[in-house]
């Protein structure tokens, strides 16, 4: 059986999942950013202060940093916002679906089989999930089986009566 295709949507499925996983990237991003360029200004000072013309090198360094920390911040941000948003998907995504799924299982609704589009994560936890509720809806199948099975002896038990 084909999986129907889902086309990947450009806005947020789960926007406090994905603005926290996000937010954590650019952090990290930040975080890297102000060590390298941070250890680069206390290298670029040592150097400065050996130079023989160092003093004015010196003076010039901070502009110098701060232009670089804020080119890089307005190149790196958007840049990490949309690959961490992209890969999100790949996980929200799926949590999606699973949520919709459990619900409809809830409601007493039969949803079919949870499918994901191919390459988001949990493909394994998906397949799971159908084994598991197959296997209650062969469970419930049996137990009502086994109910009419045990109420026929006791109906001919009482005709014959």
């Amino acid at each position: 059986m084909e999986q129907p295709k889902y086309k990947r949507r450009i806005k947020l499925i789960e926007p406090s999942l994905q603005l926290r996983l996000v937010g954590v990237f650019l952090l990290l991003s930040l975080g890297s950013l102000l060590v390298q360029l941070t250890l680069i200004g206390l290298d670029l000072r040592v150097v400065a202060s050996e130079l023989p013309a160092g003093n004015s090198l010196g003076h010039l360094l901070p502009g110098i940093l701060k232009r670089a920390l804020l080119f890089s911040i307005g190149m790196w941000a958007p840049i990490t916002l949309g690959v961490g948003i992209l890969v999100t998907h790949r996980i929200a995504g799926p949590a999606y679906r699973f949520k919709r799924h459990l619900e409809a299982v809830a409601r007493g609704e039969n949803p079919g089989e949870c499918r994901i589009r191919k390459g988001d994560e949990f493909q394994e936890l998906c397949r799971i999930l159908n084994e598991a509720l197959a296997a209650q809806a062969s469970g419930a199948h049996h137990a009502e089986n086994a109910e009419s099975t045990s109420e026929a002896p006791s109906e001919s038990v009482r005709r014959a009566a």
